[in-house]
């Protein structure tokens, strides 16, 4: 008599690449590059530092690879504390996914405050290629796929910090590289230093949202108050250079979903002053009631549609979503479900979705600007 497995023993579900299942993860290509990553990313910003358990981590890491995720988004400041995020990782990933690990896309970053003195913080050559050399003992890995530069430094020269990227893939702590909330114009300097060292950049990860749509430049509804008109869409800069983006907070921290429609939780991030309070406006809760009842129509919920959203660009590769259970996961991955909008949907949702100031890090952007 044979004995079943140990349900401790994690095996990947049969069906997570079934090009049958009308549910399967779709993969789209980045920018000009080989790399296909999922339409869905799952990001570890938030809920998997040294405050939450870590079966319910597990719990996460497991289903969203049985569901097609294949893409796991760290950064090296991720926990609290800072850096626990990867050693959970590390941690899930020796315990249940090192037969997987030629199947998973790991990301880590490099750039914001990491800890003091000189070399914590920025993007000198010193701090990115320590840092990268930090993140991957954490995780007990060889190498991650990408790794970003995850904010602009004024300080350093574009050119040492896009060497630095060069030296982290030619040396094997890397296979892709790329940057995050770049301007454009930043953006082009940068994949010009990267082509003529021979490592061109991958990819993009911006901010953006139906609330927060500074990437598409005069392309698409804007306060010009707070998105100068003449600014280049980041979204063509991008495909003009070859370049994938990966969309953070598509939900806009929380608030295009319906978590603030009968007032502020405490378990909330604004419950939890996590996030400016500023951001929850009278208008911009219309907008939420706004939006919430198209998504209704549709068949969605507003998070699913803000997911959705998002990825109708065609520059955009992969939309990075948080979750903090496996339920929260399950209903964001059916934003999958229904990605296309008409042109009468995608009106009515422009009369809501405009810039609201919510933008936490144009301040990052704007630093090294020309």
């Amino acid at each position: 008599m044979s004995t079943p497995p140990s349900p401790d023993v994690y095996h990947a579900a049969d069906d997570r690449y079934d090009p049958a299942d009308h549910t399967a993860m779709p993969y789209r290509r980045s920018g000009d590059s080989g790399l296909k990553l999922p339409a869905v990313t799952l990001g570890l910003w938030h809920n998997f530092g040294g405050d939450r358990p870590l079966e319910t981590q597990r719990a996460i890491l497991r289903r969203a690879f049985d569901r097609g995720v294949t893409h796991f988004d760290l950064a090296n400041n991720y926990g609290p504390p800072p850096g626990s995020a990867e050693e959970n990782v590390g941690r899930l990933l020796a315990r249940d996914f090192r037969p997987y690990r030629d199947e998973l896309i790991i990301s880590s970053k490099a750039g914001w405050y990491m800890h003091g003195g000189p070399y914590g913080f920025g993007g000198s050559r010193k701090y990115i290629v320590a840092s990268c050399d930090a993140s991957l003992r954490r995780m007990g890995l060889d190498y991650v796929d990408i790794f970003y530069h995850h904010r602009p430094d004024p300080e350093t020269p574009v050119e040492e910090t896009v060497a630095a990227l060069d030296h982290l893939v030619r040396s094997g702590r890397a296979l892709y590289v790329g940057v995050s909330s770049y301007s454009p114009e930043l953006t082009r300097r940068a994949q010009a230093v990267a082509r003529d060292l021979g490592t061109p950049l991958t990819i993009h990860q911006p901010s953006y949202s139906m609330f927060n749509r500074w990437t598409e430049g005069p392309d698409g509804p804007s306060d010009p108050e707070r998105i100068p008109a003449a600014r280049e869409s980041l979204l063509r800069t991008c495909a003009d250079e070859g370049m994938g983006v990966i969309a953070f907070s598509a939900l806009a921290q929380g608030l295009l979903t319906d978590r603030y429609l009968h007032g502020v939780p405490e378990d909330s991030r604004l419950g939890a002053e996590k996030m400016n309070p500023d951001f929850l406006t009278d208008d911009t809760l219309a907008a939420v009631r706004g939006l919430t009842d198209i998504a209704a129509a549709r068949g969605q919920s507003l998070a699913q549609m803000a997911i959705a959203w998002v990825l109708r660009r065609p520059e955009v590769t992969s939309a990075l979503i948080g979750a903090s259970s496996v339920e929260q996961l399950d209903d964001s991955l059916s934003a999958l479900d229904r990605l296309s909008f008409d042109d009468d949907e995608l009106a009515a949702i422009d009369r809501f979705a405009v810039d609201r100031g919510i933008n936490q890090w144009q301040g990052a952007t704007d630093s090294a600007a020309e």
